[in-house]
């Protein structure tokens, strides 16, 4: 039961505290830009079935690998791409926090 208040937590809740917390004069930006990170999910499309509520997406989805992870990481880097790089940083956290949980 408190799974998905954890997974989703972290996944919305996360990005608005450090936007709140580290980019103040443009918090409403910075926290929609790594909200754009679940914008990954969108490779749960070619999973079949699409929906699994008991599997972990973390190397099941080609944008949820440890592969894609390094990508993300390599984002954080340029200050360009830092808050994109986050979002999908902190999306990962969510999957894994997910199937750590799930596995419990």
């Amino acid at each position: 039961m408190y799974r998905p208040l954890i997974h989703y937590g972290i996944h919305f809740g996360l990005p608005l505290v450090i936007a709140l917390l580290f980019f103040k004069k443009q918090w409403k930006k910075a926290a929609l830009i790594m909200l754009l990170g679940l914008s990954i999910d969108l490779d749960h499309l070619l999973a079949t079935p699409m929906f699994a509520p008991n599997r972990c997406s973390i190397n099941f989805h080609p944008l949820h690998t440890y592969y894609a992870l390094a990508v993300y990481l390599i984002l954080l880097i340029p200050n360009k791409t830092r808050l994109i790089g986050l979002g999908l940083v902190i999306h990962i956290i969510a999957d894994i926090t997910d199937c750590y949980l799930m596995s419990r």
